[in-house]
């Protein structure tokens, strides 16, 4: 069965919303896109390259829009995106939408159950990236097998954010983590079971 990453660059109060561009995703009002930009070193474009490696991805509308229009003209600085397979979730968008038919590999999936199924076709992981809808929506379903999460240090108020309050109690662990030199701290948290509980001092 394959297994749903989940890749993610968040503020320490948990902001997802347009990190990489001013334009990226001004949605709300949103002032402050591009907000990853000042914290970029050698430590996190490293591992960043590691998780940019070609594997299919799994993502929200906006966020497939948003890509559609710029991976295409832009793939020198991800090598593969345009050759992989790319699912979009969403109830709306048309199987003969031009970004669809535009985008190389690109596959309208219209439900949970949709989502369930792909898992358990053969290929390598899905990775989900941005898409905060999508991301909520998949941990309230328990379809989640592991986080990287990315936290800049900084706080950003109103904007999507990465958690909602209906995730699927669910128990991770640490797998891997590093402390960039401007402060992002990278940690990869894989699936490992039920919530325990217990008492401290007893």
């Amino acid at each position: 069965m394959r297994k749903i990453a989940v890749i993610s660059m968040i503020s320490l109060d948990g902001v997802l919303q347009s990190p990489g561009a001013p334009k990226e995703d001004p949605a709300d009002g949103f002032k402050y896109g591009g907000w990853v930009a000042p914290y970029h070193d050698d430590d996190g474009g490293k591992l960043m390259q590691r998780l940019m490696q070609p594997s299919d991805i799994l993502i929200g509308r906006k966020t497939f829009e948003i890509w559609a229009n710029y991976w295409p003209t832009h793939s020198e600085y991800w090598p593969g995106i345009n050759e992989v397979n790319k699912y979009v979730v969403s109830k709306k968008l048309k199987k003969t939408s031009q970004l669809i038919k535009g985008w190389n590999n690109s596959t309208v999936v219209r439900s949970i159950a949709d989502i369930k199924k792909l898992k358990k076709t053969k290929g390598g992981n899905l990775q989900v990236w941005g898409s905060s809808k999508l991301v909520q929506s998949l941990l309230k379903n328990n379809l989640v097998d592991e986080l990287w999460i990315l936290t800049y240090p900084l706080t950003l108020g109103k904007g999507k954010k990465l958690y909602g309050n209906n995730a699927m109690p669910t128990a991770f662990h640490l797998a891997e983590s590093i402390i960039t030199p401007k402060g992002i701290i990278i940690a990869n948290y894989q699936k490992s079971g039920k919530v325990k509980t217990g008492t401290i001092g007893a």
